[in-house]
């Protein structure tokens, strides 16, 4: 893992191999490349929520190891900003959900020395938030002018042909054959968010090793009505 002295860790599932990039190639792309070469100011990424953000900030985490930190900021907002301090002993530093600490000046402040300390150690930072900098109502000018300097990078949410492809890319990395019809019928049964559709795979994994059975349609119908 590739954390502090932080109670964290990464998915087992969050790489690059399990995400499906329709939509979002060039940002996909950039990490990649930021991941292999160690250089660059790092990006920031900004979308609605279950597009992908906290995939690819921990995709990039388990690709380089103990050179990154990952902290999701909504599981740490009240912790307060000295959560920050150390993190930029790391090459990678990624901030998940930026916009739950923003219009809290000492937040703000923190953020804005964590910024400089990266700059300065010529590390690369990653940010996610559900919106651009310029939007996300940044307080402090200089902060926001920092943050405003990364490469920007929406996330995409998926359409209904590219949730069933993902959806069947994830059941393969979990080793799971997922057909068609089935990956089909489950986006007609269930919420189409992501991280819903994901949560259900992971119950029907479980319920299928458990019965020995393969994801069916009928095995399906079975597990959603119990």
């Amino acid at each position: 893992m590739s954390q502090l002295a932080l109670p964290l860790h990464l998915l087992d599932h969050a790489v690059f191999d399990s995400f499906h990039t329709a939509g979002n190639d060039e940002l996909v792309s950039f990490l990649l490349d930021v991941t292999s070469t160690r250089q660059g100011p790092g990006c920031f990424v900004w979308g609605p929520a279950a597009s992908g953000k906290t995939h690819l900030l921990q995709a990039v985490c388990e690709r380089t190891g103990d050179q990154s930190v990952y902290l999701p900021l909504t599981e740490f907002a009240d912790a307060g900003p000295e959560i920050l301090a150390g993190l930029a002993g790391r090459h990678f530093v990624c901030l998940d959900d930026l916009n739950c600490v923003i219009g809290k000046p000492d937040w703000e402040l923190a953020l804005f020395e964590l910024w400089n300390q990266v700059a300065d150690n010529a590390g690369i930072l990653i940010v996610s938030a559900a919106a651009p900098p310029k939007d996300i109502g940044i307080a402090l000018a200089d902060l926001e002018s920092r943050l405003s300097r990364l490469p920007v990078f929406r996330s995409r949410e998926l359409d209904e042909d590219n949730r069933i492809k993902a959806l069947i890319l994830r059941a393969r990395f979990r080793g799971l054959d997922l057909p068609d019809d089935t990956a089909t019928y489950l986006l007609s049964r269930s919420r189409r968010d992501m991280r819903s559709l994901y949560q259900l795979l992971d119950k029907l994994d479980t319920e299928a090793l458990i019965a020995k059975r393969r994801l069916t349609i009928p095995f399906v119908r079975d597990v959603l009505n119990r």
